[in-house]
């Protein structure tokens, strides 16, 4: 009779076979408690360090972009979660008017922080970009 390799104490999915790697920005926790609105953007840049990429959104826009990846054994790595953290700025005084917090639901952007999706215009298409880009899609521009 044949023996399971389960009941001879082997795992089932060996761990060396899947793994997940973190890359780009990733914030301490209570980082963003110490940027409320109103910041200046030499405390943003004191806290949160460089962004990854910067923008002209009716004002400054700072992105911090994050990437969760898993590969399968020798597979291409796979993009299970990107998330970007974008600081808005008042054009005239540097301060920081809102904070996103971007990510994929249901295939679409949404802001975490608003709860809410971006309906359109220049930040839809800069977000749009950002996360076609890192996910390795062709884009639609």
């Amino acid at each position: 009779m044949p023996v399971s390799t389960a009941s001879m104490g082997l795992a089932r999915t060996p761990s060396n076979f899947v793994s997940e790697q973190q890359r780009g920005y990733v914030p301490t926790p209570g980082a963003l408690d110490q940027i409320p609105v109103g910041s200046s953007q030499e405390q943003v840049l004191l806290v949160l360090g460089t962004p990854s990429t910067v923008a002209t959104v009716d004002g400054e826009v700072f992105y911090y972009i994050s990437q969760k990846t898993k590969k399968v054994m020798f597979m291409r790595p796979e993009v299970i979660e990107q998330r970007v953290l974008a600081i808005y700025f008042d054009p005239k005084d540097k301060r920081v008017t809102r904070i996103a917090d971007y990510g994929l639901k249901d295939g679409k952007v949404f802001d975490f922080v608003s709860r809410t999706t971006p309906t359109g215009g220049q930040e839809l298409s800069v977000l749009g970009q950002i996360f076609t880009s890192a996910l390795g899609g062709p884009s639609n521009d």
